[in-house]
């Protein structure tokens, strides 16, 4: 099996979910990216801010749109650890997210390519380019960690 380097912005996606993890918080992390540069970042959250929706992809989604001062992140990569939920694909389509490169799939809350397909749905109003596997070891280990520790 070829292993292909980590880039930065997937390598600062996993340090975000590590930093989930010692908060302990489900160890995701996101970065949104135009033109090479992170221009938003989040990790998860739900549990310490007590809201559901705080996702890593909404936080860095979220940061990247005010960096931008735009609702639209046209021409934006986001990198995550794990695959979308369906509510972060639906952000990812609203906010016209250009390619979406994840690490690990999650056949169980996955929305990409399992579960719901958000992105290949007709009534998608966007459909991004999807990525798979890039640093899928790294963050499934730190899912498998995190989740051994709590049983």
């Amino acid at each position: 099996m070829t292993r292909w380097p980590i880039p930065p912005s997937m390598q600062r996606a996993l340090a975000l979910a590590q930093e989930a993890a010692r908060a302990g918080e489900v160890p995701i992390g996101a970065v949104v990216v135009k033109e090479g540069a992170i221009i938003g970042e989040g990790r998860n959250a739900p549990r310490g801010t007590h809201d559901p929706t705080a996702h890593a992809e909404i936080a860095a989604i979220r940061a990247a749109a005010v960096a931008l001062g735009d609702e639209r992140l046209t021409g934006c990569e986001l990198f995550v650890t794990l695959e979308p939920c369906a509510m972060c694909a639906g952000a990812i389509v609203h906010a016209r997210i250009a390619r979406v490169t994840y690490a690990a799939s999650d056949p169980k809350g996955g929305a990409v390519e399992h579960g719901a397909r958000v992105f290949d749905h007709p009534q998608a109003l966007h459909k991004p380019e999807v990525v798979s596997g890039l640093g899928e070891a790294e963050s499934a280990e730190l899912l498998r960690d995190f989740f051994r520790e709590r049983r």
